[in-house]
């Protein structure tokens, strides 16, 4: 399988070098999206053997994701990692997400944080499971993590949804894909990772209450499409949600949810530093 990576970023400075040094060693792939920043983010990458894409100006992390597939799928990948560029995402985790979409290429595969989660700030643990709720009635699936930036979207699937790419709007690209993806056959799963915030890097740049109402409103319009999609809503609610762990480094322990891990239902693994 040929894999890219693509890192959008944004005002980055504080972590986007080290970052990348990381990644390129699990990837000679790598495509950096400057985003229009102003803080030298393009600049402190010089040196580095990767490929650095300048929007002029700030145009939405969708933008900067679609700059970025359209050049994976110029350079022929099979499958396209993305990173957020704060450092939140561990690098070493590529191999494992890489391990799950080679096994199953006919799945999206989402880095779900569900390891230290509960150390999250509140507020970002309501807005991700308000989230959660609404996209995982409109995609009629069950979803651990429907926010998580750090994912393996197979080549396909990119392809399929070019217009949407163009259209999609800040982070609700990321959103509407895990709508997409099971309407065109891809299977959604999640493998685990931890939940990282780094005091070195910049504050995120998702704003609950303007990009959760822009979410909500893009679900809402799939929802009236499909007349509220009852079928979907049940479904999300029902079913556990796909969770492989390609090994053993891994487990994640929850009181609440039952997880596939493995091909198989384990509610009481336990999560390995």
């Amino acid at each position: 399988m040929k894999a890219c990576i693509v890192i959008p970023a944004f005002n980055e400075v504080a972590t986007i070098r080290a970052l990348a040094e990381a990644v390129l060693a699990h990837c000679p792939r790598l495509a950096v999206v400057d985003d229009g920043s102003d803080d030298g983010t393009g600049d402190s990458l010089a040196g580095l053997p990767l490929t650095l894409i300048r929007h002029e100006e700030n145009r939405g992390k969708a933008a900067a994701l679609s700059s970025g597939f359209a050049w994976a799928l110029a350079e022929g990948a099979d499958a396209v990692i993305t990173l957020d560029g704060d450092g939140q995402h561990r690098p070493q985790d590529i191999a494992r997400l890489l391990a799950v979409a080679a096994a199953h290429p006919g799945a999206l595969v989402v880095g779900a944080r569900l390891v230290g989660r509960e150390d999250s700030p509140r507020a970002r643990q309501r807005a991700n499971r308000i989230a959660d709720f609404w996209i995982g009635w409109a995609a009629g699936r069950a979803l651990p993590d429907s926010q998580s930036g750090f994912r393996a979207y197979p080549a396909r699937l990119l392809e399929g949804l070019a217009p949407l790419r163009q259209k999609a709007i800040g982070f609700t690209f990321e959103s509407e894909v895990l709508i997409c993806a099971p309407r065109q056959g891809f299977e959604l799963i999640a493998v685990p990772i931890p939940a990282l915030y780094h005091q070195a890097g910049r504050q995120s740049h998702f704003r609950p209450m303007r990009d959760i109402t822009r979410i909500v409103v893009m679900v809402a319009g799939h929802l009236l499409r499909s007349r509220m999609y009852l079928a979907g809503l049940r479904r999300s609610l029902k079913e556990t949600p796909r969770v492989i762990d390609p090994s053993p480094s891994m487990r994640v322990r929850s009181t609440a949810t039952t997880y596939i891990v493995d091909g198989e239902v384990d509610a009481t693994t336990e999560s390995a530093p």
